[in-house]
């Protein structure tokens, strides 16, 4: 099997089309690179773009993509739901297949270097490809946004990884790093009380006490319903159905339901078997059942 690295840039765009499309088009052109899935939140005025290749394709592709957000995005202007630190959020990389999660540590901090040098963005490196403990947390780097970066950055236990201590007029700062696969996944409520989303949300990430692996923030969707944002940082210890459940039990407590729920680019084929043997109460149900796992063999 061929080398295959997932990229999953965050972007402070999720409303102008044009601008998205410009951005995703950076990848399609991009030798080596297969573009997966582009969705973006209004409300959170943020898009998602997910793509694969080599590590060679996917560094190229991610530093293209980056030159284009920083050329379109001004984040003097920017407002929307989602925490975020500049023009391009996140970059991670995360190894799928025939590639070590050093490998994926190396090109992060390669990429990094690149974006500096040549767009002059500064960089904090996160996850597994963090330089210090209170970095490997993305909520920690993001602390303060993009509104606060001048003073985060003034403080020396802030100072980027990579770039001068003071971020990009209109792009701020990117953060970049290497992780393993996580599912964003949103829970929208009928109820359009976001500070229900917040209390819901305390109780279900682990930073609060709450699910291990779990990061959960209560926001307004786009809908205007209230919404538990979350992602899933292994979905292996926590699953879906675990978060899931955990919102419905906490919702009933203040006499709401969930209203619907969704996945934010790509979910990986096991963690929807996953959901599916708990609710459909499946016995003895096995991955290799599934027609398209068998086909992909």
């Amino acid at each position: 099997m061929p080398q295959l690295i997932e990229c999953v840039p965050n972007f402070s765009e999720g409303r102008r089309r044009e601008v998205i499309e410009a951005i995703a088009d950076e990848v399609r052109q991009t030798p080596g690179a297969r573009l997966l899935d582009v969705q973006a939140d209004q409300s959170h005025n943020r898009c998602v773009i997910t793509f694969v290749g080599d590590l060679r394709a996917v560094r190229s592709a991610a530093l293209a993509a980056t030159r284009r957000a920083v050329e379109r995005i001004d984040m003097r202007s920017h407002r929307g739901e989602h925490p975020r630190l500049g023009a391009v959020d996140v970059i991670p990389f995360v190894p799928i297949a025939e590639a070590t999660m050093e490998e994926c540590v190396a090109a992060a901090k390669d990429l990094g270097r690149s974006i500096w040098d040549t767009l002059r963005v500064p960089v904090y490196f996160y996850a597994e490809a963090a330089t210090r403990p209170q970095r490997r947390r993305l909520p920690d780097i993001r602390k303060g946004e993009y509104e606060g970066l001048v003073e985060k950055m003034a403080d020396p236990a802030w100072a980027p990884d990579v770039g001068d201590p003071q971020p990009h007029p209109t792009a701020g700062a990117v953060v970049v790093g290497a992780r393993r696969p996580l599912i964003a996944y949103n829970v929208n409520l009928a109820t359009d009380d976001v500070e229900i989303a917040k209390k819901i949300a305390k109780a279900a990430r682990e930073s609060s006490g709450g699910l291990v692996s779990v990061q959960a923030m209560g926001i307004v969707s786009e809908r205007g319903r209230a919404q538990v944002s979350m992602n899933l940082l292994d979905y292996t210890t926590t699953p879906v159905r675990r978060a899931f459940e955990l919102i419905r039990v906490e919702a009933a407590r203040y006499g709401v339901e969930i209203l619907e729920s969704e996945v934010v680019g790509l979910i990986p084929l096991d963690a929807v078997a996953d959901a599916a043997r708990f609710y459909l109460r499946l016995n003895d149900f096995r991955r290799e059942q599934i027609l398209e796992a068998r086909l992909m063999e």
